[in-house]
């Protein structure tokens, strides 16, 4: 069966076959809850140091610095995510099955990162298996930027008639290069976990404050229209 979707601010209505356009709203606030869920639980590997330790309270606590490493580089991966998704969905008029399929993978990686990161604190200070941690965790963050990569992807260039407003080549080109920096980072950060677990968490940290302060293309800035219910 085939539906038409109209763009706000556009008289003209664009026909897809099969599928029922839907609206993005309710995907973004169920994803922001997921987020919210997943961001949350990576507190819980900071736990509260036993009383009665022979070396006091304050040795127990500097002793959870691998905790507190890791639960800042996975917040801020988490974070960069979240705001990454926001400027994904306010390109976006209408979004269909494929879509919401593309959604649910990424959100279900992105859940198992508190895991991972409990995984990588607790290995990154011990004899052994420090290795094999460091290669799960950056692989977890691997793959969840490459499924946020092919998510872009499919809109972008499969799926155009779901944006609001049509991109140009090179705005589409600047999504595309910013997303796809990520996976092959994590790929080099899995690697050096080979050498150290150390130089994993340091590439991940590095990538993550790059995504933080480097400033968005003007070709992304122009990508991302203006909803009036976002203005302040």
């Amino acid at each position: 069966m085939a539906v038409s979707v109209r763009r706000p601010g556009d008289g003209h209505s664009r026909v897809v076959g099969g599928d029922v356009p839907a609206s993005p709203g309710r995907m973004e606030a169920f994803s922001d809850g997921v987020l919210a869920v997943a961001i949350t639980l990576l507190v819980l590997d900071l736990r509260v140091p036993e009383p009665g330790g022979a070396a006091g309270l304050g040795h127990a606590l500097v002793a959870l610095w691998p905790h507190a490493v890791a639960y800042v580089v996975s917040l801020a991966a988490i974070g960069i995510m979240w705001i990454n998704h926001h400027a994904m969905v306010h390109r976006l008029a209408a979004v269909d099955h494929s879509v919401h399929v593309l959604n649910l993978l990424l959100l279900m990686s992105i859940v198992v990162l508190p895991f991972t990161t409990a995984l990588m604190s607790t290995y990154l200070v011990a004899p052994s298996g420090g290795h094999v941690a460091a290669a799960v965790y950056a692989g977890s963050l691997l793959v969840i930027s490459a499924v946020f990569l092919a998510l872009e992807r499919h809109l972008l260039v499969r799926r155009p008639h779901l944006l609001r407003e049509p991109l140009s080549r090179a705005q589409v080109r600047a999504i595309l290069f910013r997303a796809g920096l990520a996976p092959p980072a994590y790929l080099v950060a899995g690697a050096a976990g080979l050498v150290t677990p150390y130089l994993t968490l340091a590439v991940c940290a590095l990538l993550g404050t790059f995504y933080l302060l480097a400033p968005r293309s003007s070709g992304e800035a122009e990508a991302r229209p203006t909803s009036p219910s976002t203005e302040g």
